[in-house]
């Protein structure tokens, strides 16, 4: 049985899908999407909506050029406190205020907490020590751009299984940080 070869397009996507399961898989591990070296914050916001969002889903940002972006998927605009995907190309503190907000699930549905695609710079500023399950002993990556109060809050807002799980996106390159990942400073 033979089966339709993906069009381009398609085929962007299942590996831009692929690079974020194997990411929120092994936790701390870097895998790129289907971009160009030089991609900016939007192209790679723009691949993972692509990939994720559809006519089922929600999404939030801050981002008034990534807004009409994410319109094209189908998806549709919530609040912050019911978006399913939360887009912040920078980590201020009116996306902090937000991200308190983003869901994280109920004990009976933990599956209907928040995802959070995050702008940073890798292999810059102070190593973070990551542990948990996808992560042989331990790991460390140094990760730029995020505040310490975003540290702080993912403290306090995960409480396993709630929590927001996190996708952290330095140009074409993709970070998981699923809530069950252990981080410390």
């Amino acid at each position: 049985m033979s089966f339709p070869a993906y069009t381009p397009a398609e085929a962007e996507r299942r590996e831009t899908f692929l690079a974020l399961m194997n990411a929120f898989s092994y936790p701390g591990r870097t895998y790129e999407l289907p971009l160009p070296a030089d991609a900016a914050f939007a192209d790679g916001a723009q691949a993972i909506a692509d990939a994720l969002l559809d006519l089922e889903t929600s999404y939030h940002t801050p981002d008034t050029d990534l807004v009409a972006k994410l319109a094209q998927t189908s998806a549709r605009a919530l609040p912050v406190a019911r978006a399913t995907y939360h887009f912040y190309p920078t980590i201020d503190d009116a996306a902090l205020a937000d991200i308190r907000e983003a869901h994280v699930g109920t004990m009976l549905y933990p599956d209907q907490a928040a995802t959070l695609i995050i702008g940073c710079q890798l292999n810059a500023g102070n190593p973070l020590r990551w542990t948990g399950p996808g992560i042989n002993g331990e790991r460390r990556i140094s990760i730029d751009g995020l505040p310490e109060a975003f540290w702080s809050l993912r403290q306090t807002a995960i409480r396993y299984p709630l929590g927001w799980d996190v996708v952290l996106l330095a140009g074409q390159i993709v970070v998981g940080l699923p809530r069950s990942t252990r981080i410390d400073l």
